[in-house]
C-alpha cells in the first residue's frame, strides 16, 4: 500500500488540477480498495493500443495519461525523423470525453511543434487509418474504446503506413513514455499548428471505399437494408457510402442513429453480441428486410443478419461473414487473373477454413496473432505482395489495403453486395454460405468470453491460463490432442510423436490444442478488455448442401460436449 500511496501523492502537486487533486483526496480519505485500483499500476499498451475506464489516477484514461504518452509519442517521432516537418491526425468516437480528449492530445502534439489534423467532429477509426496516409502524416491517433461500457476510452496509435504501431515500435514509445514524469508534458498548445479538417477527407475516403467495396452487383433496387449505427460514428460514413453505391432501399434505425456515449438503447454496443442488433433484426421482420448490419462505436466491426434456410433473420458470427467475404474476392481476382503474389490473412484464433480456401485458390494464406495491427504489419513487411482481404472471428474485416485496420465500413458494403447478387442469382447470402461448407468443409466455431474485473481479476485470468497450460487436455469430445501450440515458448509440440516445430510470429500468451480431427481449443486473455476467452472450432465434411441441417446440429452437439468437458457450460 505504501507504493499505492506514494503514486497518488504524486499527483497531489500543483501540476495537476484542483478536481483532480479534490478526488485523489476524498479517495484516500473514504475509498482505498478503488484508490488502489487506480494507481497499482500504469495504463498499458494492449493489442489495440491503450483502453481502460476514466478517471484520475495512472490506471485510468485521464488527460495527463494520454498527455504522457502523448508526450513520449512526440518526443519518438522527433527522434524518428530528425529534421522533418512532423505531421498527425487525430480522430475521435462519440464516447465521453472523446472530443475533450482529443483536443488535448492535438494540444500536447502543437505544444512540441507538430502540425496537427484534427478532425472537426466525431468520424470512424478507418477513416483514421486511411486519413494517415491521405495526408501523408507521420503518426494518428485515434480517441476510442470501440466496443466497451460507457466508462471506457481509449488511445489508439497509428504509424505512417496507416497501420497501428507494432514491435519494436511499440516498445520503443512505450519506453520514451516511460522515461517521462508526468511534469515533463507540455500542455500548452500551439493553435496555429492545429488545422480541422472535414468534408474534403470524408469525401475522399468515402469514393476510396466505394471504389473497394462496390462490384456492381445486380439487383440493388430490390435489396432491402436495415442499418444501425449503435449510437457510433458509423452513421458519419456508411450510409454516404450505401447510397454512392446504387442501395436506394436502406432503413437506418433512427433510435440509435444519434451519436450517444451511453449508448441508451443497447446492453453493449458490440455487435458480437446479440442484443445489440435484436431493434435492428425486429425493424427487418416488420419490414421484410434481406440484411441486417450493425456496427461498434468506432465503425471497425460489423454483426450482420440475413435470412436462414427457414426465411428467418439469422446472425452470422464474425467467422462466416469472413469466409463469404474472402470467397467473394477471391472469386473476383480469379476472373481478372491470378499474378501469383496474392494473399489472404487471418488470426491464429480464427477459422482454419480460411487456410484451406486459401489452399483451393492457390494463394498465399498468413496467419498472425490476434489483432489487425499484425495483418496491417503483413502489407507493410510484403510490399511485393497483394493483400486481397482478410479479418478476424471478432467481426472484423479489411478489403485490400487502402484501410490498414478492420474496417466496417467497406466491408458493411462488400456483404451487401454479395448478398444483393446471390439474390439476383436466386439463391442468398446463407446459401452461398452453405455452398462454401459444400466445397471447403463445414467448421463451425464457438467463443466462451468471461469477465474478470479489477486486480483479483486479473490475477484470476492469469490463474485459469495457467491452469490451462499446466494440466494439458489430452483429448476433445472423444479425439486425442495431437498438437499443443505455446505461443509463449513459440513451439508447436506434436504430442504424439514428440516433434517440436518452432513458431514464426512473435510471442503470445495463447494455447491452442488441437485434436486428430481437426478440433480446436485456444485459450487467450484479451489484450483490451478485463476477460480471458476460449475458442472452439469444430468441423465435419458436408457432402451436399440439403445435409445442412442435421451436420449443423451434430457439430452442435459436438460443441455442448466440449463445453461440458472444459466446465465452460
Amino acid at each position: 500500500m505504501n507504493a499505492i500511496m506514494t503514486a497518488a501523492n504524486a499527483w497531489l502537486t500543483d501540476f495537476f488540477d484542483t478536481e483532480t487533486k479534490k478526488e485523489i483526496e476524498h479517495l484516500i480519505a473514504t475509498d482505498t480498495e478503488e484508490l488502489k485500483d487506480r494507481f497499482y499500476k500504469e495504463m498499458e499498451f494492449g493489442t489495440g493500443g491503450m483502453r481502460g475506464v476514466m478517471g484520475v489516477g495512472t490506471n485510468r484514461i485521464n488527460k495527463y495519461t494520454l498527455g504522457k504518452s502523448t508526450q513520449g509519442l512526440g518526443n519518438y517521432l522527433k527522434k524518428v525523423y530528425p529534421g522533418e516537418d512532423l505531421k498527425v491526425v487525430i480522430a475521435y468516437d462519440c464516447r465521453h470525453n472523446s472530443d475533450t480528449l482529443a483536443r488535448t492530445v492535438a494540444e500536447v502534439f502543437s505544444a512540441n511543434g507538430i502540425k496537427v489534423y484534427l478532425f472537426s467532429a466525431l468520424r470512424t477509426t478507418p477513416e483514421l487509418s486511411f486519413a494517415v496516409r491521405h495526408l501523408k502524416c507521420h503518426a494518428g491517433i485515434v480517441l476510442t474504446a470501440s466496443h466497451n461500457p460507457p466508462e471506457y476510452n481509449g488511445y489508439k496509435v497509428y504509424w505512417t503506413d496507416g497501420g497501428q504501431i507494432v514491435p519494436p515500435q511499440d516498445g520503443e514509445i512505450i519506453a520514451e513514455i516511460n522515461r517521462l514524469d508526468f511534469e515533463d508534458v507540455n500542455f500548452y498548445g500551439d493553435d496555429e499548428r492545429i488545422e480541422l479538417i472535414d468534408k474534403e477527407v470524408d469525401e475522399a475516403f468515402i469514393e476510396a471505399s466505394v471504389s473497394n467495396g462496390n462490384f456492381d452487383a445486380e439487383g440493388k433496387d430490390d435489396f432491402k437494408i436495415v442499418f444501425t449505427s449503435l449510437h457510433g460514428t458509423s452513421i458519419t460514413a456508411i450510409p454516404a457510402v450505401l447510397k454512392r453505391a446504387g442501395y436506394t432501399n436502406v432503413t437506418v434505425i433512427a433510435e440509435q442513429a444519434e451519436p450517444d456515449g451511453n449508448f441508451p438503447t443497447v446492453q453493449s454496443p458490440n455487435p458480437e453480441e446479440s442484443e445489440a442488433l435484436s431493434m435492428a433484426i425486429k425493424k427487418a421482420e416488420e419490414i421484410g428486410a434481406d440484411m441486417v448490419v450493425g456496427t461498434d462505436p468506432d465503425s471497425d466491426r460489423l454483426g450482420i443478419a440475413v435470412r436462414n434456410l427457414d426465411g428467418q433473420m439469422e446472425i452470422v458470427n464474425g467467422n462466416q461473414a469472413m469466409i463469404l467475404m474472402t470467397k467473394f474476392l477471391l472469386e473476383q481476382q480469379r476472373k481478372n487473373g491470378f499474378q501469383g503474389n496474392e494473399f489472404i490473412a487471418t488470426t491464429i484464433v480464427s477459422t482454419p477454413m480460411m487456410e484451406v480456401m486459401a489452399n483451393a485458390y492457390g494463394v498465399e494464406f498468413k496467419t498472425a496473432l490476434t489483432g489487425f495491427k499484425w495483418i496491417g504489419k503483413m502489407i507493410k513487411d510484403f510490399p511485393q505482395s497483394k493483400f486481397l482481404g482478410g479479418g478476424e472471428e471478432s467481426f472484423g474485416y479489411m478489403v485490400g489495403d487502402f484501410v490498414r485496420d478492420k474496417d466496417a465500413v467497406t466491408a458493411t458494403l462488400l456483404a451487401c453486395e454479395i448478398a444483393t447478387q446471390a439474390k439476383a442469382n436466386g439463391s442468398s447470402f446463407y446459401q452461398d454460405l452453405i455452398d462454401c461448407y459444400v466445397d471447403y468443409g463445414f467448421y463451425k466455431e464457438y467463443l466462451v468470453s468471461l469477465t474478470k474485473k479489477g486486480i483479483s481479476g486479473a490475477k484470476e485470468i492469469k490463474q485459469m491460463l495457467k491452469d490451462f497450460k499446466e494440466n494439458p487436455v489430452d483429448s476433445v469430445a472423444g479425439s486425442k490432442v495431437k498438437f499443443i501450440e505455446d505461443y509463449n515458448t513459440s513451439v508447436i509440440k506434436n504430442v504424439l510423436t514428440g516433434e517440436e516445430i518452432p513458431i514464426d510470429i512473435p510471442k503470445s500468451n495463447v494455447l491452442i490444442y488441437e485434436t486428430k480431427d481437426g478440433t480446436r481449443i485456444a485459450a487467450r486473455p484479451s489484450g483490451t478488455e478485463p476477460k480471458v476467452k476460449f475458442y472452439i472450432s469444430t468441423n465435419a465434411e458436408l457432402k451436399k448442401a440439403d445435409d445442412f441441417k442435421k451436420v449443423n446440429a451434430a457439430l452442435d452437439s459436438k460443441i455442448a460436449v466440449i463445453l461440458s468437458e472444459l466446465k465452460l457450460d
